[in-house]
């Protein structure tokens, strides 16, 4: 392997603990500073969150959550990790971002359904951390911004631009799959990963075509938003069950698999009629 592509390949993998060491060093500073604020000594703190306390506080969670995001997005933006430019907003790409939406929510219930089909479970400690972060206004702020801003930024402006750099651009499948597989595990969970591994196949695809981060964060936004609204609503379907958001009727389930993806197939054609890369 040449020296160039071995380079960006070492780059990508750079990003990606970077981004871990980030999220976690800062989780942690902010959590102990959370309790320092409320009065306690250094050492109380550190027991408190050593015991991860915080769990059942759900502003606590929201900003120890929203601070290692925060300096994520900034430092992959300052060091120019993830190069951002105004060049394809300018194109004004206003209808494929808009089937860009409609795309996104085809997914939402397909996806959903292949997991259940599969028996595949969230844990339920990480179960509890999204109710209770879903649970507090601020929390829609870190999940529904923050969140889809930093990961586009990482996972696509970051480590999918540099195993594209990496591999010639007949090859330009690899590097995406290699992405999505990446994003599907920085989840941390089997039932996330199956999500989070389709949608970064997408998103991979559309960062591809257009050179920009900005469709995969609005398709994100959409995911999450969509997520944090359902709960919002539907709190007592947390758990996601589709059979139990449906009324426990197996045929509406599939019903509105098949509406969904009436949905999905004409927005995957209209988004690959409209894009392009730069």
């Amino acid at each position: 392997m040449k020296t160039k592509p071995l380079n960006h390949l070492l780059n990508a993998l750079f990003y990606f603990v970077a981004f871990i060491v980030l999220q976690f060093v800062f989780q942690f500073a902010t959590a102990i500073g959370w309790y320092l604020a409320t009065g306690l000594d250094l050492h109380s703190a550190i027991e408190h969150v050593r015991q991860s306390d915080y769990l059942g506080h759900p502003l606590a969670m929201a900003v120890i959550n929203a601070i290692p995001t925060l300096v994520i997005i900034l430092v992959f933006g300052l060091c120019r990790w993830s190069p951002f430019s105004r060049v394809y907003i300018r194109k004004r790409p206003w209808a494929l971002l808009f089937w860009v939406v409609v795309l996104a929510l085809g997914t939402i219930i397909p996806s959903e359904w292949m997991i259940e089909t599969l028996h595949i479970d969230m844990p339920a400690d990480m179960k509890k951390v999204l109710e209770t972060v879903m649970s507090h206004p601020a929390g829609y702020v870190v999940l529904g911004i923050l969140v889809p801003v930093a990961e586009e930024m990482v996972f696509r402006g970051a480590i999918l631009r540099s195993l594209l750099n990496a591999f010639d651009r007949q090859w330009h499948w690899l590097p995406i799959i290699l992405s999505a597989l990446v994003f599907g595990v920085a989840h941390g969970n089997s039932a996330q990963f199956i999500h989070a591994t389709l949608m970064g196949l997408l998103i991979g695809w559309m960062y591809y075509r257009t050179n920009s981060i900005v469709p995969g964060i609005v398709f994100h936004w959409v995911n999450n938003t969509v997520a944090y609204v359902a709960f919002q609503l539907f709190p007592q379907t947390a758990d996601g069950n589709l059979i139990d958001l449906f009324g426990h009727n197996e045929r509406t389930v599939l019903m509105a698999v098949g509406c969904s993806l009436l949905i999905f197939l004409p927005s995957l054609f209209q988004v690959a009629m409209r894009i392009d890369r730069k």
